[in-house]
């Protein structure tokens, strides 16, 4: 983070707000940009990916579903808003922590001992590594004395756009985001690729709300996707990782996507306009009770 931090402080910052007499590197000056470029660059992320996702790749008539909330555009994206800044304060005391040089980040390939092999081992650890810490922290939420405190308000998109993707309590927010911010801690990362995966997580974490089901057949089983996360938001309590089905598998929570097997939300959608039936997530698109019921008990 410290690279646009830099970033920021020679463009923006030292010649338009602070003083020239301030130094860069004195710690107060540090929080106060980290919290700046931390908030711009969190909002920038979430409306701009989930407008592109949600104007290009969301299929609209899935707002037909008989689980799609009024106005639940707005207030997703009224949610997200309300809560990234409270996700901040915490976030930034992680990236304070490494811009003053408490974490593993390094600047240069030739820094580590296993070069551009390690750039790459890094990459593929740290999707492994944040996937298998999500997993148990989306399973902790899940806990009945939690869930209802902090996970619940993200489960009330049983239906979600691109824009529930960062619709969450902030607590529940800072604690799935987690993962991301220690591995640099506990692993060595080149900082350009730290700020890439920044990037791509924001991106996948739309990618699982946009409605878009389609995955490659030989990847259906072991890609964590859209159609996985779907099922997650309306049965509860199956699919809760992040990339990867690995650990739904191990921890005997992986269901198989409902759309793949023609009962998902666009079947419901399609049987609603064919035959003017009742259909929903819960009972009537399998046409008998199941463990969503849980859910809304616990709801």
């Amino acid at each position: 983070m410290d690279l646009v931090l830099n970033i920021a402080d020679h463009y923006f910052f030292t010649p338009y707000v602070y003083p020239a007499s301030w130094p860069e590197d004195e710690p107060v000056r540090q929080i106060i940009g980290l919290l700046v470029v931390t908030n711009l660059g969190a909002a920038v992320l979430y409306l701009v990916l989930g407008s592109l996702s949600f104007y290009f790749i969301f299929d609209h008539n899935l707002m037909k579903h008989p689980q799609f909330l009024p106005n639940q555009v707005r207030r997703e994206i009224k949610y997200a808003m309300s809560s990234l800044p409270w996700i901040s304060i915490p976030t930034v005391a992680l990236f304070f922590a490494e811009v003053r040089g408490y974490s593993k980040l390094y600047d240069n390939v030739s820094d580590t001992p296993l070069g551009w092999p390690g750039l790459i081992l890094s990459m593929v650890s740290f999707l492994f590594f944040t996937d298998m810490c999500i997993y148990w922290i989306h399973r902790f939420l899940h806990h009945r004395l939690i869930y209802k405190h902090f996970h619940k308000p993200h489960h009330v998109w049983k239906i979600p756009t691109p824009f529930a993707s960062h619709a969450f309590h902030p607590v529940d927010g800072f604690l799935q985001g987690l993962p991301y911010h220690i591995y640099p801690f506990f692993f060595p990362l080149h900082k350009l690729l730290y700020l890439g995966l920044y990037v791509f997580v924001n991106v996948w974490t739309v990618s699982i709300h946009d409605g878009d089901y389609r995955v490659p057949r030989l990847l259906e089983k072991v890609i964590n996707g859209s159609a996985h996360h779907t099922d997650h938001h309306l049965f509860f309590e199956y699919n809760y990782g992040q990339y990867f089905t690995l650990w739904d598998r191990l921890g005997g929570s992986y269901r198989h996507p409902s759309a793949f097997e023609g009962k998902g939300p666009h079947d419901c959608i399609r049987r609603l306009l064919v035959e003017d039936k009742h259909c929903n997530g819960t009972n009537g698109v399998n046409g008998h009770m199941d463990s969503s019921s849980k859910a809304h008990k616990q709801e």
